[in-house]
């Protein structure tokens, strides 16, 4: 089978992990533990989902999100529904910038 050449797309998501678990974990401040007796970490619920989130949508449109958006709905280790929640990212973005706009004075 041939492997296909990384794409800059591809390598966005790298990139960024070092951020988004800063902006994650500034938005975890004083959120408490998921309840879940099935939850593998001491992570508020909802944790992974804004992780990936922020990173896919990094990857697609390479800026961060603007305004209030909806998480999705998930599903936790023993498969109960966790359900969907509001972020404004205008809040839990305060202060961070992307790296490749450090320079560009934005």
């Amino acid at each position: 089978m041939e492997s296909r050449p990384a794409t800059g797309r591809d390598e966005l998501p790298a990139r960024y992990r070092a951020l988004v678990e800063q902006i994650v974990e500034s938005w975890a401040i004083g959120k408490p533990p998921n309840p879940s007796p099935a939850a593998t970490s001491n992570k508020p619920s909802g944790y992974f989902r804004l992780t990936n989130y922020l990173l896919e949508y990094l990857a697609e449109h390479r800026i961060f999100p603007a305004g209030i958006h909806d998480m999705p709905e998930g599903r936790d280790s023993l498969g109960n529904l966790e359900p969907s929640f509001p972020v404004d990212f205008d809040l839990i973005l305060k202060g961070f910038v992307l790296p490749d706009q450090e320079h560009d004075g934005l």
